[in-house]
């Protein structure tokens, strides 16, 4: 599998820690070290007939207060890489904290191009939608959450409403999104690799600011002031635009944090000084019906 800086990201941040062990995978290291307790893992499961197209499900125990409510997650990589199976340690972060996780693949470049990931993250939301009271979640409190180009597709989700309809999902079924470092107004286009992926020139069909509207669900938006990734002007912008639609958004900026460090904060060894958890399960108990 291609890395992505992101997963270079981590993989360098880790490798003094893996360095005493043998054989040690930094993604595994990032596993172990998160919570092994107050969830189960249900792996596997498909959404779509595609080989992509699935998704792993984290439930909280039966003894945290049902119904529970829900946060599909869509990690990044440049919508060219990445592996539900690297980010088990974000499901299991949010699961042992009392939020059903669901940690969904997409079809990614070249394989696919834009809008092949969104309609697939639609595919993982609807699925979600129909199949997430059997482990005792709540449908109607339901939270779209990415990062980097993850974040991408949870805001496109959570604004283009033509896509979950598409899926047979009601337009209104998000209650909340939450966008870690997310690209949402990055044009015009310098990579010939998302030159590719989105067009050339990319239309603005593609940028998840033009479709914020008054009717947008809440948002949370975090970045990282030393992010040389994703511009942290695209949270700010995208908070601007929400502001200015009347529309309720949290905007969060980290000092002295990179790109790929505020999802790896998910992870306990890295979570000092980075408070994406807590600000995360805030806005979930806090937003909804």
């Amino acid at each position: 599998m291609k890395r992505h800086p992101i997963q270079t990201f981590l993989l360098a941040t880790l490798i003094g820690a893996c360095a005493a062990f043998a054989g040690c995978s930094p993604f595994v290291y990032l596993t172990a070290a998160a919570p092994g307790r107050g969830f189960s893992r249900q792996a596997d499961v498909a959404y779509g007939p595609l080989s992509r197209q699935k998704l792993d499900v984290y439930v909280p125990d039966a003894a945290v207060r049902r119904p529970l409510p829900i946060v599909v997650f869509f990690y990044g990589g440049g919508w060219e890489a990445g592996e539900r199976e690297d980010y088990r340690f974000v499901g299991a972060a949010l699961a042992s904290r009392g939020v059903m996780t669901v940690v969904a693949d997409y079809r990614i470049y070249p394989q696919v191009v834009f809008p092949a990931f969104v309609e697939d993250g639609a595919l993982a939301v609807r699925w979600t939608l129909d199949h997430g009271a059997e482990s005792g979640g709540d449908p109607g409190r339901l939270f779209l959450m990415g990062h980097s180009a993850g974040a991408h597709i949870a805001a496109m989700l959570a604004l283009n409403k033509q896509y979950l309809r598409s899926a047979g999902a009601g337009p209104h079924a998000v209650a909340g999104l939450i966008g870690l470092s997310g690209p949402y107004d990055f044009l015009p286009l310098k990579s010939a690799t998302l030159k590719k992926v989105f067009g050339d020139p990319a239309p603005r069909t593609t940028q998840p600011i033009d479709f914020v509207t008054a009717d947008a669900p809440p948002a949370l938006l975090i970045t990282g002031a030393d992010d040389t990734t994703v511009d942290p002007g695209n949270t700010r912008r995208m908070a601007g635009a929400l502001q200015a639609a009347g529309r309720p958004v949290q905007y969060r900026v980290y000092p002295d944090v990179g790109h790929g460090r505020l999802v790896a904060a998910f992870s306990p060894p890295l979570s000092r000084g980075v408070p994406v958890m807590d600000d995360v399960l805030h806005f979930v108990v806090s937003t909804g019906p």
